[in-house]
């Protein structure tokens, strides 16, 4: 992880500063005498609702596909800490995230969580919001700061782009920026759009998503934005009917669904190449049709969450599965 920077220093305040609840401040539950445009603006988010008199100020976003979203609205001003990637942020995104400070190479400290100002915490993973480490959504609130979780993890039915569309309208409305949202979504359909052309009347492979697994095969469910990415890229998954973003499916399950292609979710510390050995030499699989013919396709883990990743995915998994289309 060369990329990384340097995290926050520890503070020896911290332990004092823990005991401490921030105050909440006045213009969040006051409407100010002075609306800025779009505001008061009211949302609910995964059963919570909130209203906000103006923009958040003093962001921390946990998870990588949350600091893309920021990111790419051009939000950094408006943030004080990041935490937890899974790949290296997108070229297009590296300076704007380089003003940004990393609190934690994982999920930060409620103690950390104070010490930055946040009043805005945006996580990605429902686990960025643990009740038992002190980040619960209510236990937020009490300390001064809104949350919003990514939509994809609290989702009751399957995760389509028009889900990714409404994350980020509504992450622009609450900052006030609404206009870069509606721009960054018209050129999401658009790239959408081209990825179809390109695919028209091309007939679908079935596909396997590898994600890891040694006893079990860990995979793509049929309820993910993955699942969607599969489908527009002009595959079926063979795992469409488990009715979960990921889940385990047994190795005699991939075998019976024969699957053309195997697409590996890149992330971690076990290479491309590890999983790929692992499935090759695996004697209960020679018979799977992606494994007689080496069929293999790779996407990194962050390209196939409900992120700004996602539409250029689509093309990027196409042109593995469909070559010369």
């Amino acid at each position: 992880m060369t990329w990384r920077r340097p995290l926050l220093p520890a503070l020896a305040l911290i332990p004092l500063l823990a005991a401490c609840s921030a105050p909440v401040p006045e213009g969040r539950d006051a409407r100010p005498e002075h609306a800025p445009p779009g505001f008061p603006y009211t949302v609910t988010n995964c059963g919570v609702t909130l209203t906000y008199q103006d923009p958040p100020t003093s962001a921390v976003t946990l998870n990588q596909h949350t600091t893309e979203i920021m990111l790419a609205l051009g939000l950094e001003d408006s943030m004080v800490g990041t935490a937890y990637l899974d790949d290296a942020i997108l070229p297009a995104y590296r300076k704007a995230y380089d003003s940004v400070p990393v609190l934690a190479e994982e999920y930060p400290s409620k103690e950390e969580l104070f010490l930055s100002g946040a009043d805005f915490v945006y996580g990605g993973y429902a686990s960025a919001f643990d009740a038992k480490a002190g980040r619960g959504r209510e236990e937020m609130k009490a300390d001064g700061k809104d949350s919003r979780l990514n939509v994809e993890s609290c989702a009751t039915g399957r995760v389509t782009f028009d889900d990714l569309h409404r994350e980020i309208t509504e992450v622009g409305r609450t900052f006030g920026v609404p206009e870069r949202a509606e721009k960054w979504n018209r050129e999401a359909r658009a790239t959408l759009a081209a990825t179809a052309r390109r695919l028209k009347g091309t007939p679908p492979v079935s596909v396997f998503v590898y994600d890891s697994g040694d006893k079990t095969a860990f995979t793509a469910g049929g309820k993910g934005i993955g699942n969607e990415l599969i489908t527009r890229a002009g595959g079926r998954n063979v795992f469409a009917d488990l009715d979960k973003t990921f889940g385990d499916a047994t190795w005699e399950q991939v075998v019976a669904r024969k699957p053309e292609v195997i697409v590996i979710y890149d992330y971690g510390s076990t290479t491309v190449e590890q999983k790929k050995k692992r499935l090759l030499d695996d004697p209960a699989l020679r018979e799977v049709p992606a494994i007689k013919n080496r069929r293999f396709a790779v996407l990194p883990l962050s390209d196939t969450v409900l992120g700004v990743r996602a539409p250029a995915a689509v093309g990027k998994l196409a042109a593995q599965l469909h070559p010369g289309r």
